[in-house]
């Protein structure tokens, strides 16, 4: 009887999931707002066309707008970056974060690598990469109304020569593309919702950094954009331009991504 009962069990449940599985493959993204509604779906046969359009509007432009969460280890991680670096100014380094991450949204917004702040020349190297890419592509990228919710230590490497911080970051702001004047990505009304990844690097002795080569990945020349291999070098092995030699002893802001 009981083994009867577990497989009447089993078959009812996997009824139910392919009757989920039918309606998430025929109404896609109302399907979650089949949840929101507490499962009371709009049967899309009693809707019009304009209509039907609107309530897919309204769950992407919900998806779009939905905050982010970061990942917030600040508090594991901060006491062993003051036990390391006695001096080390939390707030002004949240602050100096977001001032870069702003500056350098803002660069891809008025397409101007000059209004940079604060990031080290492998970041501007990126940047400019970012920017000739967009460029090429024949689309323009905007970020307006930009606004940093909180900041906050994701991770902390450090080995013998170097340690790195990264900092994950939350924001909204206005976002979109545009290509032959036609909104390919985005919206104009919606807020964006989403986070950065930034990571800092502080390099204490170059000649006891550990895996030189990967240490310098995401340091590109700045005039070919080639990936610099050692940070010894003092010219691309690629194109012959003159290299700025790497900070030492300062904590400089590598790079920014989305995430």
């Amino acid at each position: 009887m009981g083994a009867y009962f577990s497989q009447f069990t089993i078959f009812i449940v996997a009824v139910v999931a392919i009757y989920f599985i039918k309606f998430y493959m025929e109404n896609g993204d109302d399907f979650w707002s089949f949840f929101s509604r507490g499962g009371n779906a709009v049967p899309q046969d009693s809707l019009d066309f304009n209509e039907t359009i609107q309530l897919k509007k309204t769950a992407k432009a919900e998806k779009y707008s939905r905050k982010k969460a970061i990942m917030n280890n600040t508090a594991i991680f901060l006491p062993r970056i003051g036990k390391d670096f006695p001096g080390f100014n939390y707030p002004e380094m949240q602050r100096r974060v977001q001032t870069t991450l702003v500056s350098y949204l803002r660069a891809i917004d008025q397409e101007n690598p000059a209004l940079l702040m604060g990031g080290g020349e492998e970041l501007m190297t990126s940047l400019k990469l970012h920017l000739n890419m967009l460029k090429d592509q024949g689309i323009h990228e905007n970020f307006d109304d930009i606004n940093v919710h909180c900041t906050e230590i994701s991770k902390y490497f450090k080995d013998p020569g170097r340690c790195i911080i990264t900092f994950q970051s939350a924001l909204v702001c206005h976002h979109n593309k545009i290509k032959a004047g036609e909104v390919t990505e985005g919206s104009e009304e919606i807020d964006y919702e989403t986070k950065f990844e930034v990571e800092m690097v502080y390099i204490q002795d170059r000649e006891k950094v550990v895996n030189d080569g990967e240490m310098a990945m995401g340091y590109n020349c700045p005039n070919c954009g080639a990936p610099v291999k050692s940070l010894k070098r003092k010219v691309c092995e690629y194109c012959g331009a003159a290299i700025q030699e790497y900070n030492i002893k300062v904590w400089t802001i590598t790079s920014i991504r989305e995430i």
